[in-house]
């Protein structure tokens, strides 16, 4: 089907109310839980042959997600669609006032390629779940992991439900062109604006999920040997292509020699001697991506790791010390397996310094001073994070995930996700058999006047 026919097709579907009883919405939650476990092989085959993923690092990151997403909804969709009450003022006796939350209708999702099947599966779910139709658009740049999605989704829904639609920049601005209900969009900064000055020509909500420099702070007080394991372990996940893995570390100057010492120490741990040929160690995604992450190299300033190889697309895990903010490595976001350590004397020198860039989708902090914990989560502003370790803060259900300011904007997972895929309209329900007269003209002063403004109270 053309994209003018998908969109028309689910626009009938969805007025015809066929997606709004929640008895409808964990039906199809169900049939797609049943769809992955099916073609979960596949799906895993994919992964390895897009990005280079293990068997285990495509379940613990993509499809076991997915699955606990999916899973989560089902359990929680009846309460999350439920009308909720609140109270009503005296001024509206007698009435009732609730919130009900329903679905927006057709929506656009767009997914990036470094979690192909995660970040396209996970905010389907969220939408289907809301009780919208939906147009899947997955990345041209994870072919077998798009192929499989495209493959699933067909044979699970129909189009007017659930529409796949695959290709590249072609299709993406055919698809941004078209008016949609809402759109949510996982991807770049870059990206991301053409994506929000489309949607604000028709004045189409938007949630964007984006990414940016992510600072992982370790003071003087930290654990250093646990610190670097945990760091090492979001840091090259999936070659480092995570828009929440630390981009760099921040340390305290009196720990600097000793946590570059572990983290070397780790790497070798986690991906062997020679990562190169560790067959559960992943690739970059394609040659353009690996050719500008070389390019963020410095010879001179690499502690460990810096082999390239372009036939296998694979970088080793990089540490480089002593670098400063005036760094190639430092201009930009690196997504890629290269470890940046640079230093500091206060925190008060990383408030202002922070606060002078761009907000990040996380931050992570290495400490066990409770009052620098605090001060840090309040003072600095990031999309979300974790203290004493990294990544895992967005592997739950039970808290939303998203950014801040030039990160992104909105969030989704679990109830988050079915609020982000739904407008929650504000009712009174007015009851005729009492009608209180203070309200209408010709308006009366004295005690009428004083009882309104008691009631207003």
């Amino acid at each position: 089907m053309k994209i003018d026919e998908i969109l028309e097709s689910q626009r009938r579907y969805f007025r015809s109310g066929a997606t709004l009883p929640v008895s409808f919405r964990i039906e199809m939650l169900k049939k797609l839980r049943n769809a992955v476990e099916k073609y979960e092989n596949e799906i895993g085959e994919a992964l390895r042959k897009d990005l280079g993923k293990s068997d285990f690092e495509g379940f613990m990151c993509e499809t076991g997600l997915v699955k606990s997403e999916i899973s989560y909804m089902i359990r929680h969709t009846r309460r999350f669609a439920s009308k909720h009450r609140v109270y009503t003022p005296l001024a509206q006796f007698a009435s009732s006032s609730y919130k009900k939350p329903c679905p927006y209708g057709n929506v656009l999702i767009m997914s990036p390629w470094n979690y192909p099947f995660l970040l396209t599966i996970d905010p389907l779910a969220d939408a289907i779940a809301a009780g919208n139709t939906a147009v899947v658009k997955p990345s041209a740049y994870s072919p077998a992991t798009s192929a499989v999605i495209a493959k699933m989704l067909s044979e699970c829904f129909p189009p007017e439900y659930v529409a796949v639609v695959t290709g590249g920049r072609k299709e993406n601005a055919a698809l941004l062109d078209k008016k949609f209900d809402f759109v949510f969009f996982t991807g770049s900064q870059n990206v991301g604006k053409e994506v929000l000055r489309h949607t604000a020509e028709t004045l189409t909500p938007a949630v964007l999920e984006l990414g940016g420099k992510s600072p992982c702070i370790v003071d003087s007080t930290a654990k250093l040997k646990l610190a670097a394991k945990r760091i090492v372990f979001g840091k090259y996940l999936n070659c480092g292509q995570t828009c929440v893995a630390p981009d760099y570390i921040l340390c305290h100057q009196s720990v600097r020699e000793k946590l570059t010492e572990e983290i070397c120490v780790q790497i070798k741990k986690q991906y062997s001697e020679d990562p190169l040929t560790n067959p559960d160690y992943g690739k970059i995604i394609n040659e353009k991506h690996f050719d500008r992450i070389c390019g963020l190299l410095d010879k001179d300033k690499i502690v460990l790791g810096g082999r390239c190889r372009r036939e296998t697309l694979q970088l080793e895990p990089t540490v480089m010390d002593h670098v400063t903010w005036e760094d190639a490595v430092m201009q930009e976001e690196i997504f890629g397996p290269i470890m940046p350590i640079l230093t500091f004397d206060s925190f008060d020198e990383i408030y202002s310094m922070l606060a002078g860039k761009p907000k990040p989708l996380a931050l992570y902090l290495f400490s066990e001073d409770k009052q620098r914990i605090k001060e840090v989560t309040e003072r600095c502003s990031y999309g979300g994070g974790c203290i004493n370790d990294t990544i895992i803060h967005l592997a739950t259900s039970e808290m939303g995930f998203g950014g801040v300011g030039e990160s992104g904007m909105g969030s989704y997972h679990g109830k988050d996700g079915f609020e982000t895929f739904s407008h929650t309209k504000s009712i009174v329900d007015k009851k005729t058999w009492m009608d209180l007269p203070m309200r209408y003209q010709p308006y009366k002063k004295g005690l009428y006047g004083k009882l309104l403004h008691l009631f207003l109270r």
